[in-house]
C-alpha cells in the first residue's frame, strides 16, 4: 500500500500544473533587460521543467512604471526590475543614483555595485516587503530636446519628462528647466505632440522606443545613470523552497550577467544607428561646455546628502578613481 501511495503521489506531481512565475517590464524586447528577462525564463524553465513557468510582459503589458511595485506586493506579479529612480518611496538611498554627473562611466557605477556599500542597498527595502536581488545595466543618460542643449541655459524654460524621482525634477530645476513627471509608456506620444520638449535617457531606449524620430537633437551628456534593480517580493521569496529559490536565484544571476553584456554592446551600436537615420542631429560636448553642465547641477547633491548619506556618495565618487 506504501508503495501504490508513492506512486499515486508522484503520478500526482507529474500532472501537476508549473508554479507561474510573472516578469514584467516596461521596455521593449530588444533591450538589455527584456533580454535579461527573456533569458531567465529560458534558464529556469531549462532547470526546473515542469515545475516553474515563467512568463514575460515587456512594454508595460501588464502594469505601468508608475504601479509594477504595487502590484509587486500584491504578488500580482513576481518579479520586476524597475529603474533605480522607481524605489524612492521605499528607500531615500537609492536616490544615490539620480544624482547628476556622480559616475564619470559605467565602470564607475559596476565598481560601486559591486562594492559592501552597493550590495548592502539590495536589502534597504526588506522592511517594505521588497527584495533586491541584483543590479542590471542600461547606460548613462543623454539629453534630448527639440532644439540644440550645449549650455544650461539651453534648458531654460522647456518642459522635460522624468521619471518620478525628486532628485531628477531638482536636477533640472538647477538649469531652470520645467521636470514633467509622466509614465515611460507616454513618452513618444508627448515628444510627438510636443507636449514636452524633451527627456534623458540612454541611446539603447532612445532607440528602441524611437524617441530620436521626434526629437530633432541629442546631446552626449553622460549626466547620469539608468541602471535597474531586479526584485522581488519578500513574502514570493520565502515561499519558495529553499533548492529551488537558489536555482531561481542563480538562473536570474547568470540573466544579468547576461543582459550586462548586450547593454554593453549596444551603447556604441545604437548610438550609430541614430546617428546613421540622420533624424536626429548628435551634440559632442567639449570639456568646457561639460564644466558647465556640472558646475550647474551638481548642487543637487547638497540638497540630497541628508536623505541619502554623505557616507553613500563619498563611496560612489572613490568608485571613480
Amino acid at each position: 500500500m506504501t508503495s501504490i501511495a508513492a506512486l499515486l503521489g508522484a503520478s500526482l506531481n507529474s500532472w501537476a500544473a508549473p508554479t507561474e512565475i510573472k516578469f514584467s517590464h516596461v521596455v521593449a524586447e530588444n533591450t538589455p533587460k527584456g533580454q535579461m528577462a527573456l533569458k531567465f525564463k529560458q534558464l529556469v524553465e531549462e532547470r526546473l521543467p515542469g515545475e516553474y513557468q515563467v512568463n514575460v510582459f515587456p512594454n508595460s503589458q501588464l502594469f505601468g512604471d508608475n504601479n509594477e511595485l504595487s502590484a509587486l506586493l500584491l504578488n500580482d506579479v513576481q518579479f520586476v526590475a524597475p529603474s533605480l529612480s522607481k524605489f524612492e518611496r521605499y528607500t531615500k538611498k537609492l536616490q544615490l543614483f539620480d544624482l547628476p554627473f556622480l559616475f564619470k562611466d559605467m565602470d564607475a557605477v559596476n565598481r560601486f555595485q559591486q562594492s559592501d556599500a552597493g550590495q548592502q542597498l539590495l536589502n534597504s527595502m526588506k522592511r517594505k516587503g521588497v527584495v533586491g536581488l541584483g543590479y542590471l545595466h542600461n547606460g548613462m543618460k543623454q539629453f534630448s530636446a527639440s532644439s540644440p542643449l550645449v549650455l544650461p541655459e539651453d534648458a531654460q524654460g522647456k518642459k522635460f519628462r522624468i521619471m518620478a524621482s525628486d532628485v531628477l525634477a531638482a536636477q533640472f530645476q538647477a538649469v531652470d528647466a520645467i521636470p514633467v513627471k509622466k509614465p515611460f509608456s507616454e513618452v513618444f506620444t508627448l515628444l510627438q505632440t510636443r507636449a514636452i520638449d524633451g527627456q534623458e535617457n540612454t541611446w539603447s531606449n532612445i532607440y528602441s522606443k524611437k524617441f530620436y524620430e521626434v526629437q530633432s537633437n541629442i546631446t552626449e551628456s553622460n549626466h547620469g545613470v539608468l541602471d535597474y534593480m531586479v526584485v522581488t517580493s519578500n513574502t514570493f521569496w520565502k515561499s519558495l523552497p529553499a533548492d529551488k529559490r537558489k536555482v531561481i536565484k542563480a538562473s536570474l544571476d547568470e540573466a544579468i550577467a547576461y543582459g550586462n553584456e548586450i547593454a554593453a554592446a549596444k551603447v556604441n551600436k545604437d548610438k550609430q544607428a541614430i546617428i546613421d537615420s540622420k533624424r536626429s542631429e548628435v551634440t559632442y560636448l567639449t570639456p568646457d561646455q561639460r564644466a558647465a553642465w556640472v558646475n550647474a547641477m551638481k548642487p543637487v547633491w547638497a540638497q540630497f546628502e541628508d536623505k541619502i548619506g554623505k557616507d553613500l556618495i563619498d563611496a560612489a565618487v572613490a568608485a571613480n578613481e
